[in-house]
């Protein structure tokens, strides 16, 4: 059973979010072949690199819309915190929502404006392209992630994150909805602009929405992508692989060591992938991924049918 916890949880909850996402920061430094060491220790980059940025300073940009551009490039962290509200840490939740797996869709549809401001608002032909180019990606990417989310919700016979872990008291869900979890997968590391989806951020356009950005801001950005790796591991953890359920450890420990696992599955594939372009992402994911995705909701609905 999940129970809601205080509103002032939000504080603890983004403090979780906030050290999974410097997790995942470190796994960065050393599993991801392309993000070799750039001061000291692999483990240490993130530190390094952190203190670089907070030393450096803003970078101006002629006609820059600052208001709009510094909303964008802050957007991809509070759409994370925005998301880890409705996910449980073991059998805790600070917002047990009736349609928590809309919200989180919800969420993730909310990046693509903010993805796009950080590109528009930057005044930079460059910036403006990976915003597009975002938004491209995410056209490929959002369908065949709606209908994943919807197995587990179908499985559970409900749309509340807390009824779909509870559901997997048995059996957990990605023994038997295994196109939707590594769909899921790949939809976390696309709207985190990672591995083959780094397409907005791509070298051939000086870095797209990374172009422009410096010192806080940057820090800001990339706090942001690190985040939503971490919120979209541990939406994975409660839907498919059992929450917080586990043996001899508390809840809450388990979906942080499941989360941590996931992460390091995803880190450890961003720099093994080559980068695909929007228009042959889109191609395979509505020509192939889609399909299959629709044939795992069919097959999961068929046996909650026959289980009734």
């Amino acid at each position: 059973m999940v129970t809601t916890a205080p509103w002032w949880g939000v504080v603890p909850a983004a403090g979780v979010l906030l050290g999974l996402a410097l997790a995942a920061a470190v796994l960065a430094g050393l599993l991801d072949p392309a993000g070799g060491p750039t001061y000291g220790h692999r483990a240490g980059r993130p530190l390094w690199e952190s203190a670089r940025l907070l030393r450096q300073g803003r970078r101006g940009v002629l006609a820059a819309d600052l208001l709009l551009w510094r909303l964008g490039l802050a957007g991809p962290l509070v759409v994370a915190l925005l998301m880890a509200v409705v996910l449980p840490l073991g059998d805790r939740v600070v917002a047990d929502l009736p349609v928590g797996v809309v919200w989180f869709n919800a969420m993730d549809v909310l990046l693509w404006a903010a993805v796009w401001l950080a590109g528009w608002g930057s005044n930079s032909g460059y910036g403006l392209v990976g915003g597009y180019r975002f938004l491209a990606q995410a056209l490929g990417y959002e369908l065949p992630l709606m209908f994943a989310l919807t197995a587990p919700a179908v499985a559970a016979g409900s749309l509340r994150i807390g009824d779909v872990v509870a559901a997997q008291r048995d059996l957990w869900f990605v023994l038997w909805m295994p196109v939707a979890f590594l769909v899921l997968l790949g939809a976390v590391l696309a709207f985190s602009m990672s591995g083959p989806f780094a397409y907005p951020d791509g070298r051939d356009v000086a870095g797209g929405v990374l172009a422009e950005p410096s010192g806080v801001d940057r820090l800001v950005l990339h706090a942001g992508r690190y985040a939503l790796l971490a919120a979209g591991a541990a939406t994975a953890v409660a839907l498919f692989l059992g929450g917080g359920a586990g043996p001899l450890l508390p809840a809450w420990s388990w979906s942080v060591v499941k989360t941590l696992a996931v992460l390091a599955v995803l880190v450890a594939l961003r720099g093994r992938v080559p980068v695909l372009r929007a228009d042959r992402l889109m191609r395979v994911a509505w020509l192939v991924v889609l399909p299959a995705t629709l044939v795992q909701v069919l097959v999961v609905a068929l046996i909650v049918v026959a289980r009734r």
